[in-house]
């Protein structure tokens, strides 16, 4: 495999594994103190792994202003340093929050908020131009979202975008915001557990890459889960909302989900791979599009997802194997 692959029509070049940010935005909450982040992190360590990361050939990074209410931005910015110009910097905007109390309150999909949006980002970020900019409502209305892909456009006229994106499991939203010139890109859920055909086959017919959120089922492909293994009380898993799948609430990982992990543990493991590596070499088989962007919160998990790269995709008979085993 390539060790790098194309952001879709953009030409950008990106590694072929992008590293989300999301964790690392430390703990942050709906009004109703429903947990949305990953739990505690401890800022330091972050910044290591991230810069780890960076040595060994990652030059991906996903984020959102949401994420930790800002602190995650802020936090990818400081790790980043003086070696951002070696790297591909995606964010997403569209959620309203609460820096102080880190809280989210609201959404807003006008024109008026993205623009604002981007602004604090950038100085968040510490940059002057965000190279993958990606709406972060999944179920905005299209016609709303065809006004922001037009201020997108405007966006990468100014300099302050290069390319961007939508974030949604939706093909005939990700399909609106492809007709802008500059769209590079749709961002979805994807990973062995849960395919999404329909998706893969708009990037490829649109040309746009394909960026993997959830690529290790929210851990549960990181064979550190066992079922019913409580959570910490600040992790969105621990009291997991109606989208996220293969959790209950307040037991941990859903022993069904788990047992179809390790009906998978031979073929992902295969070729020294640890199951993570497996998950993640899956993506890269089930097309040449797919970026997948795992999340982290140390060095470790930074070094294990990094090291997925030399082992390259699985081999398509292995991908197969991999179906044949979930009955598709």
């Amino acid at each position: 495999m390539e060790n790098n692959r194309t952001l879709g029509r953009s030409g950008i070049q990106v590694s072929a594994l992008g590293f989300g940010c999301w964790a690392i935005g430390g703990e942050w909450q709906d009004p109703d103190g429903q947990p949305l982040g990953w739990g505690t992190v401890d800022d330091e360590e972050s910044v290591r792994a991230v810069r780890r990361a960076l040595d060994l050939g990652v030059t991906f990074f996903d984020t959102a202003d949401v994420y930790g209410a800002g602190h995650s931005e802020r936090i990818l910015g400081r790790a980043l340093g003086k070696r951002r110009d070696e790297v591909v910097v995606a964010t997403k905007w569209g959620n309203l929050f609460d820096e102080r109390t880190r809280t989210l309150y609201g959404q807003d999909a006008s024109v008026e908020h993205a623009r604002a949006a981007l602004t604090a980002s950038l100085a968040r970020l510490g940059t002057d131009r965000v190279d993958l900019y990606q709406l972060h409502l999944s179920d905005a209305d299209p016609a709303q979202a065809a006004e922001l892909r037009d201020l997108c456009e405007e966006f990468v006229s100014e300099g302050l975008v290069r390319a961007y994106a939508w974030s949604t499991d939706d093909p005939a939203r990700a399909a609106v915001f492809a007709e802008g010139r500059h769209c590079a890109a749709v961002q979805h859920a994807a990973n062995v557990l849960q395919d999404a055909p329909e998706m893969l086959a708009l990037c490829e017919e649109l040309n746009l890459a394909s960026v993997n959120r959830s690529p290790l089922a929210m851990g549960l492909l990181g064979g550190k889960r066992r079922a019913r293994q409580p959570l910490e009380a600040g992790d969105i898993r621990s009291r997991p909302p109606a989208w996220l799948k293969g959790f209950a609430d307040g037991s941990g990982a859903d022993p069904e989900w788990l047992d179809r992990v390790e009906a998978l543990q031979d073929v992902l493991t295969s070729g020294g791979r640890t199951l993570a590596q497996g998950a993640l070499a899956w993506l890269w088989a089930r097309s040449p599009r797919t970026v997948p962007i795992p999340g982290f919160r140390s060095v470790d998990q930074a070094e294990e997802n990094a090291g997925a790269i030399a082992k390259g995709p699985l081999t398509a008979e292995q991908a197969a194997e991999a179906d044949r085993i979930l009955g598709r």
